[in-house]
C-alpha cells in the first residue's frame, strides 16, 4: 500500500508545471523566489548607481540642479505617483485571488494593473513631449530659460531622462509580461496551488513602484526653494 508522501510524489510528477530538475513544487517555488530577490538586489544596484551620482552632482552643482528641478510638472509627477500606488495595490489584490483561486477576479485585477501602468507611461510620454517642446532635452539645442548654470542643468536632465527612462522601460517590460499573464490567467492556467509566476511578477512590480517613489521627491520636490538638500 502506497504512503501519503509516496502518492503526492506521484501526482506531483504528473504536474506539467512542474519542471524535471524540481522534486516538487515547493521547492520549484523557492527556486523561483530566490531567483526573483536576485535579479531585484542586482537591480537596486543598477539604480544605486545613478541615485549615487545624483546625490554627488547635486551637492556639486546646487544652482543648476535647483534651477533645473523647478523645471518639472510636480502634478504630473503626483498622478504619476498615485497611479502607481494604486497599481501597486491592484496587483497584490491579483496575487490574492490567485492565491484564492478566483480566476475571474485575478484577471480582473490583472486587467487593472495593465490600465494603470499604460496610463503611467501615457502620462510620462505627455511629459517627454513637454520637455522636447521646451528643448529642454539634453543635447546640441538644450535650452534651460531662467537657468544660472545651463551647462550643469543640462546634467540634471541627463540624470533625470536616464533615471525616469530606465524606469519607463522596466515598465514597458512589466506590460509586456501582464499581457502575457492577463492571457494565461483568462486561459485558466492558475490556480490555488499553482500561481508562481503571479507571485514572482508581484515582486517586480512592486519594486518597480518603489523606485519611483524615490525618483518623485528626488526629481520634482526636493529643493525647489533653494534649500540645501541635507
Amino acid at each position: 500500500m502506497s504512503s501519503p508522501t509516496t502518492v503526492a510524489t506521484h501526482e506531483e510528477s504528473h504536474d506539467p508545471n512542474l519542471k524535471h530538475h524540481f522534486e516538487n513544487a515547493d521547492q520549484q517555488k523557492d527556486s523561483a523566489t530566490i531567483g526573483m530577490w536576485t535579479f531585484l538586489l542586482t537591480e537596486i544596484m543598477f539604480f544605486g548607481g545613478l541615485f549615487l551620482a545624483y546625490f554627488v552632482y547635486r551637492q556639486w552643482y546646487p544652482d543648476a540642479f535647483i534651477d533645473a528641478s523647478n523645471k518639472t510638472d510636480v502634478l504630473i509627477g503626483a498622478f504619476n505617483t498615485t497611479v502607481l500606488i494604486c497599481s501597486s495595490l491592484t496587483m497584490a489584490l491579483a496575487v490574492h485571488f490567485a492565491a484564492k483561486g478566483n480566476k475571474n477576479l485575478l484577471v480582473i485585477f490583472l486587467i487593472c494593473t495593465l490600465l494603470l501602468g499604460g496610463a503611467f507611461l501615457g502620462v510620462k510620454t505627455i511629459e517627454y513631449h513637454d520637455k522636447w517642446v521646451h528643448h529642454e532635452i539634453p543635447g546640441e539645442h538644450f535650452e534651460c530659460e531662467g537657468c544660472r548654470d545651463a551647462g550643469h542643468a543640462q546634467l540634471f536632465f541627463s540624470l533625470y531622462f536616464g533615471m525616469t527612462g530606465l524606469h519607463a522601460s522596466h515598465m514597458i517590460i512589466g506590460f509586456g509580461i501582464l499581457l502575457v499573464l492577463i492571457w494565461q490567467a483568462y486561459k485558466g492556467k492558475y490556480t490555488a496551488k499553482r500561481y508562481t509566476p503571479i507571485e514572482m511578477f508581484g515582486l517586480y512590480w512592486h519594486f518597480v513602484d518603489i523606485v519611483w517613489i524615490f525618483l518623485f521627491p528626488l526629481l520634482y520636490l526636493i529643493d525647489r526653494n533653494g534649500k540645501s538638500l541635507f
